[in-house]
């Protein structure tokens, strides 16, 4: 029988994660979180790597030809800029190591 998947920490278990790790109050930890939030927001445009995590950046996806489920009529769903993220190796082989 398969297991349920592990449920994601929420931000207040990270909050107390960051502030119980680094000796810190609760409040300095959420402003840490929030400031490191709104950077990569800001430089995603530019690539912007969390060092030993990974990378967000902006891609173009082309228009392309799609369907709606509902009534299977054929539709175009325009072309349109998106954030992505590309794990890093040294995350990837933290979570799944190399065999």
């Amino acid at each position: 029988m398969a297991t349920a998947p592990a449920k994601s920490m929420t931000k207040g278990e990270i909050v107390d994660h960051l502030a119980g790790k680094l000796g810190t109050t609760k409040k300095v930890a959420t402003q840490f979180l929030d400031e490191l939030n709104q950077l990569a927001y800001k430089q995603a445009k530019k690539g912007f790597t969390i060092p030993g995590l990974g990378k967000l950046s902006v891609s173009s996806r082309k228009k392309r030809k799609g369907r709606n489920p509902q009534t299977g009529a054929e539709i175009i769903i325009p072309a349109k800029k998106v954030v992505k993220f590309k794990v890093g190796k040294q995350c990837q082989d933290a979570v799944y190591p190399p065999k």
